[in-house]
């Protein structure tokens, strides 16, 4: 068994444009003659690898207590896709990933809403990828609703540069916080 770590480090990761970078702060420290090292951390719930809960751009979607830990965590196809990825590059990932729920392109990709609704229409459970937001940066609002509504979630910021394609079982649950539109998780893959 072999455990793959596709989490981006906190404090110095990707940030997507206008949100705050994360910071961590030293609150007591044995250096200073302190009993124990205490920190405090401040950040953005869509800062490095993270999921997105419906509530992320939909009123009514559910948020982040609510989503189904089977959705993030299982089995799952790594594809590898650099551009923009349309309906029949979903659909061939879809073929070749024979029935994986959870699906995450490597590359540099950004999916289009064309892909989004093949993806959606397929039903599967879990989309990620490297870039801070599934869809094209400058517009998101389509794609991630179009994933959104289905109840898929979305994995961001994920690091599979040295990842190669075929099935994996991921783990990528989110923290439990109760009314938050996305989270941070420390996402990572198993190869058996």
């Amino acid at each position: 068994m072999k455990i793959i770590d596709i989490s981006q480090e906190l404090t110095s990761c990707a940030v997507y444009p206008g949100d705050p970078r994360p910071s961590l702060k030293r609150l007591k420290s044995t250096s200073d003659g302190e009993l124990y090292n205490l920190s405090a951390l401040e950040m953005c719930v869509h800062n490095g690898t993270h999921i997105d809960a419906p509530f992320h751009f939909l009123d009514g979607g559910y948020t982040v207590e609510g989503i189904p830990l089977e959705r993030c965590v299982g089995k799952c196809y790594v594809a590898r896709f650099d551009g923009a990825l349309g309906k029949a590059d979903a659909e061939s990932i879809l073929k070749t990933a024979d029935g994986a729920k959870r699906i995450l392109i490597g590359g540099k990709v950004t999916v289009t809403a064309s892909a989004a609704r093949a993806f959606a229409d397929a039903e599967i459970m879990l989309i990620g990828n490297g870039g801070t937001s599934v869809g094209p940066e400058e517009e998101p609002m389509e794609v991630h609703k179009i994933l959104l509504e289905k109840g898929i979630v979305l994995l961001e910021g994920i690091v599979l540069d040295d990842v190669k394609e075929g099935e994996y079982f991921l783990n990528a649950a989110p923290l439990n916080i109760k009314g938050s539109d996305g989270s941070p998780c420390r996402a990572y893959l198993i190869e058996f």
